[in-house]
């Protein structure tokens, strides 16, 4: 199936990153490391996700807070290129233009970050930053 739709709205940043995190939530790689983290605030966490990517690819300005810090999980480079992969397949499923384009390209570079710092903080003798 062939999408033209590209990420216009509210609903369509709902809509990917549900689909991404139901992909995550069930992934053998992700899902022990999210859902032990996130435990029981799902709903609480989409909200702040679709806050975050409602700022990031619409300009919207609605998410508050420093992404990093509850990121800082015991992950490496293969939970990132799984996770990296997951957000992709969310989006193409979906989605195409250019702020789906967008979209991907903001992941690759959080990804990078994510795992650079994830690797200083470990270089560091930091476990964890919760």
């Amino acid at each position: 199936m062939e999408h033209t739709k590209d990420i216009l709205n509210k609903e369509d940043i709902k809509r990917f990153v549900d689909s991404f995190y139901s992909k995550v939530r069930t992934d053998n790689l992700l899902a022990p490391i999210f859902n032990k983290r996130i435990n029981n605030r799902w709903p609480q966490h989409l909200e702040k996700m679709y806050s975050f990517w409602t700022t990031v690819l619409l300009a919207e300005n609605s998410y508050r807070g420093n992404p990093f810090p509850p990121h800082a999980l015991p992950v490496d480079q293969s939970h990132f290129v799984r996770w990296l992969g997951l957000f992709r397949e969310a989006i193409d499923e979906s989605f195409q233009g250019e702020k789906a384009t967008e979209a991907k390209w903001r992941a690759k570079k959080m990804a990078e970050i994510f795992e650079s710092k994830s690797e200083y903080y470990k270089k560091q003798g930091v476990k964890n930053l919760l």
